[in-house]
């Protein structure tokens, strides 16, 4: 892109910012996208904390996901996304099903990292109950171990439309 198109970018917009990811692209077929602002409450069932790491950079100043309209709030009952990763461990079952059950509908539901989708290095251990998928239907996974900052704003962009 040119300078001058950058600048008129700029100009017309207020900000920079590519077009969002289209649905249907890969691993969100199925998934709707939300109207308007998404909020987004985040859940650590259990693991190495890697993922939450990936999540805070995205929500961060290089990423700045809040400049999409997605932000992270403090309560279920004010999320539209429940960001999760982790495998769900004995002590989180209940605690898993009573957050979502605290969502409003339409509730969407996002598995990150590879423990939250298919137990990773915490697959068969003592404490380990199974993943998201057992305990809630995911409507969209972001797989790695962890998965790039821009990654998940990637997918959270396809769930917003923005």
């Amino acid at each position: 892109m040119t300078t001058s198109k950058l600048i008129g970018l700029i100009a017309r917009t207020g900000r920079i910012a590519e077009p969002a990811p289209q649905l249907g692209s890969g691993r969100i077929d199925g998934a709707r996208p939300l109207r308007g602002s998404v909020h987004v409450r985040y859940v650590d069932l259990g693991g190495a904390t890697d993922c939450a790491m990936e999540i805070a950079a995205a929500f961060g100043p290089v990423y700045d996901l809040e400049r999409y309209g997605i932000r992270l709030v403090a309560s279920p009952r004010h999320a539209d996304v429940l960001l999760i990763t982790g495998v769900v461990t004995r002590n989180m079952v209940e605690p898993l099903r009573l957050t979502i059950e605290a969502v409003p509908r339409p509730r969407l539901i996002v598995a990150v990292g590879d423990a939250a989708i298919a137990g990773g290095a915490f697959a068969g251990g003592y404490g380990v109950a199974g993943v998201v998928s057992d305990f809630a239907p995911v409507d969209l996974e972001i797989p790695g171990s962890p998965p790039e900052p821009a990654e998940i704003v990637a997918a959270l962009r396809m769930l917003s439309g923005r």
